[in-house]
């Protein structure tokens, strides 16, 4: 998941910014509305953690915008503005969740996994697909009950294509999921990285395949026989 963190406080932005990259997120940060605004319709974001009291731009209009411009990311408004016409203008904006300061991290990290399981339409925080298990809530990968050890940018490309099993995933959408502002993701990168995915998935049955011209997917490898 690629997540835009808009927050003025800097103390605040670096500290949440530490903690979400820790578990497996890609995270972007800007400091105020326009820059918000601005990021989200330049680039693809999964969710969008979202102050109101900005400088440039209040965080209402900038999710006001957003929505008016078809933008479907998910956001989660984090405010020290709790009055309920506040949490009512925000959602019927448009936010999808609405969290009020000072909250625990932990908190906003498990209301992030239920949009994550929104998205993917799963009830569950746990999905089996093959020989292997993803567990939502760890971020981690198991095996008959044992973890699976996968590099940090592999185990990202692997999540995203876990969750979409089946399904195609373009190589835009690859390189803007596991790509922040200070990265340079090539598709050449890309390659690399589902070349080295496909060896260690080997032992588990499955593969990654290539729609050509299009992305990648994730499917049970052929047994030879």
């Amino acid at each position: 998941m690629r997540i835009l963190l808009v927050e003025d406080n800097a103390t605040l932005s670096e500290g949440l910014a530490t903690i979400l990259r820790g578990s497996g997120y890609t995270v972007d940060v800007v400091g105020d509305g326009l820059s918000a605004e601005s990021a989200a319709r330049a680039e693809a974001f999964d969710l969008i953690i979202l102050d109101l009291n900005l400088p440039e731009m209040d965080g209402l209009d900038v999710l006001r915008s957003l929505r008016s411009h078809q933008n479907q990311a998910a956001v989660i408004i984090v405010t020290a503005r709790g009055a309920p016409e506040e949490r009512v203008r925000g959602l019927d904006l448009g936010a999808d969740d609405y969290l009020t300061k000072p909250f625990d991290v932990s908190e906003l990290e498990a209301r992030i996994r239920v949009l994550l399981r929104r998205q993917a339409g799963l009830r569950s925080s746990r999905v089996e697909f093959g020989a292997l298990a993803f567990d939502l809530t760890s971020r981690s990968f198991t095996s008959a009950g044992r973890p699976v050890d996968i590099p940090a940018r592999e185990l990202a490309l692997l999540e995203l294509l876990f969750l979409r099993a089946g399904k195609v995933v373009s190589k835009d959408a690859i390189i803007g999921s596991l790509s922040g502002f200070d990265d340079d993701l090539s598709a050449n990168a890309i390659e690399q990285y589902v070349s080295r995915l496909r060896k260690r998935l080997q032992a588990y049955g499955l593969t990654v395949k290539t729609a050509r011209g299009i992305g990648y997917y994730l499917d049970q490898a052929q047994i030879e026989t």
